[in-house]
């Protein structure tokens, strides 16, 4: 049977560890030169109807290193973008390819293509969800940390796909989670109440406030994201007078704990959501967030689309 990609609910804890060591494992055999192609023959297919840069890079690099091969379908391109239901796409893919990565707006559209699809779905972002942002995060954390025993997470700013991935990823490993963002910027209710269910299950604390003091309190990692998003930028005004007091900078940074780590999906709008000086202390963790989304993506692809 099949397996996808589609929200980070998606994975166990110990299915989220899995893909970790095999990201290290991963990342290790390239930094030292070893060929690792395990997806040697294998063809995904990339639909993006968002732009990006680290997505598609990452993902083509990594199909490379395995072995693989990756193709750019743009929704400008495909029939999708004309009017052909997402059924019937998913369907021609499906005889065509070995797995899809897709990066669109509506959470509806990667689960359709999931629900006709024969081959592997994986999220490369929506409004809803960006799983595999938030696993290269996870994998950095514990570059970095060593364990995810104990820490607190805070995120700062808009609850968006990035904030509810976090709640879900962060939890399952028990990690605390506390999210400052302001009203009526606050992450979806479902993830919300998903967030409290999976904190209780892991004993951890979980915390919504308007208080970014408050939240980065006791932290040990420290995240932000963009204010709008694509989408969003209509609203940059709007939200950019909403976020005021939300800027991660060396003030809001005094109340965590010592050597915390501050990690941003970039790319960063400076002096918005972060501070040119706080970005720039913090440059090392967050460019190794930015590699570890290639080791993390080509894991999830090895977990997905390999035989073994």
């Amino acid at each position: 049977m099949k397996k996808d990609l589609l929200k980070m609910e998606n994975l166990s804890k110990e299915e989220i560890l899995d893909i970790l060591n095999i990201a290290d494992q991963l990342k290790y055999e390239h930094k030292h030169g070893i060929e690792h192609h395990h997806l040697k023959g294998k063809t995904l297919g990339m639909i993006f109807q968002k732009a990006s840069t680290r997505t598609r890079v990452s993902f083509e690099v990594g199909m490379y290193q395995l072995g693989g091969n990756a193709l750019f379908l743009s929704s400008k391109d495909l029939q999708i973008g004309r009017g052909e239901p997402v059924c019937d796409t998913s369907r021609v893919l499906s005889r065509y390819l070995d797995g899809i990565m897709i990066r669109t707006f509506e959470q509806k559209e990667v689960d359709d293509l999931a629900k006709y699809s024969d081959i592997p779905i994986i999220n490369g972002l929506t409004d809803d969800e960006h799983p595999c942002q938030v696993l290269a995060d996870l994998m950095t954390i514990r570059e970095y940390k060593k364990s995810f025993d104990g820490l607190k997470l805070a995120f700062i700013g808009d609850g968006n796909n990035m904030a509810q991935s976090l709640i879900v990823g962060a939890l399952t490993l028990g990690m605390d989670v506390s999210i400052a963002s302001p009203s009526g910027y606050t992450p979806d209710d479902y993830y919300l109440e998903l967030g409290k269910k999976l904190a209780e299950k892991s004993n951890a604390k979980f915390a919504l406030t308007d208080s970014p003091v408050e939240a980065v309190t006791s932290a040990d990692i420290v995240i932000t994201d963009v204010w709008a998003s694509m989408g969003q930028e209509a609203e940059a005004k709007e939200r950019i007078e909403a976020f005021k007091g939300y800027q991660i900078n060396e003030d809001l940074m005094s109340y965590t704990n010592p050597n915390s780590l501050v990690l941003h999906c970039l790319p960063a709008h400076r002096d918005e959501e972060i501070s040119t000086e706080t970005f720039e202390k913090h440059a090392e963790e967050i460019f190794d967030e930015a590699e570890n989304r290639l080791h993390a993506q080509k894991a999830v692809l090895v977990k997905l689309l390999g035989n073994k």
